[in-house]
């Protein structure tokens, strides 16, 4: 019986920081870490290109200082910094179970990581390398869901997967709150601005929109649902146009 080939070959995986925080919400789950590290292998045995945009807010969110008086600019940067802690726990764990990966951030840091460059990034990639994406865009004002969404179309990714903790998908109200919440399987790009959906950033929809660039938003927590995605099961919310 021949194989399944996957539905799409260059990957962009964003995690939030809030995924690797697990329940405690804070800091560093190492048993979501392991799992999110294991499903990455898993989908790169299948020959398909990962690369990954990992959020902060684990550790810290650029709003948070914001509301504290805080400048904003200063703040953000500060977030950015936050995910680099959280990419050079994943890189880790990943070269662990024998990947290979380069850690490339906005901001420089040479001891840690490789500078940003577009045409290196897409060289580690077609080396089979996973390529992790830290210290959001480098500038402040910009979420790490616009970055995903900018790195996708740097790179010429198939598809953005968004992996969420404790959602299997988008809602038109909180499942939490509003135990008749209706979850979509579709999705249009202006479904998620019109309808105020809380799945990214109006300037990373638009990002996603105007380059034509899809997304499945699903559960992080499910092991094999990274795998799921790639493969084309239909699992979360798909957000494209057809």
């Amino acid at each position: 019986m021949e194989e399944r080939k996957p539905k799409y070959r260059r990957i962009v995986l964003k995690i939030s920081g809030e995924a690797l925080a697990g329940p405690s919400g804070f800091g560093i789950d190492f048993n979501v870490l392991d799992s999110i590290a294991r499903q990455v292998k898993d989908v790169h045995d299948k020959k398909v290109q990962v690369s990954m945009v990992v959020g902060g807010g684990n550790f810290w969110r650029g709003a948070k200082g914001e509301a504290y008086g805080m400048d904003r600019a200063v703040s953000d940067y500060m977030g950015m910094l936050a995910t680099v802690i959280n990419c050079m726990a994943l890189q880790e764990r990943l070269e662990k179970l024998g990947l290979e990966t380069r850690l490339m951030t906005s901001i420089e840091m040479r001891e840690v990581a490789e500078p940003y460059i577009r045409r290196k990034a897409i060289h580690h990639l077609d080396m089979g390398r996973v390529v992790i994406f830290g210290a959001g865009s480098g500038n402040p004002y910009f979420s790490t869901d616009t970055t995903a969404a900018l790195r996708a179309a740097e790179i010429g990714a198939d598809i953005i997967l968004m992996a969420k903790r404790g959602t299997d998908g988008v809602y038109d109200s909180d499942p939490n709150v509003n135990p008749d919440a209706r979850r979509f399987t579709r999705l249009d790009y202006m479904d998620l601005i019109q309808k105020q959906l809380k799945v990214m950033d109006a300037t990373a929809t638009t990002l996603c929109m105007d380059n034509r660039i899809p997304m499945i938003v699903f559960d992080i927590d499910i092991y094999g649902n990274i795998e799921r995605a790639v493969m084309g099961e239909e699992i979360g919310t798909y957000v494209g146009r057809d």
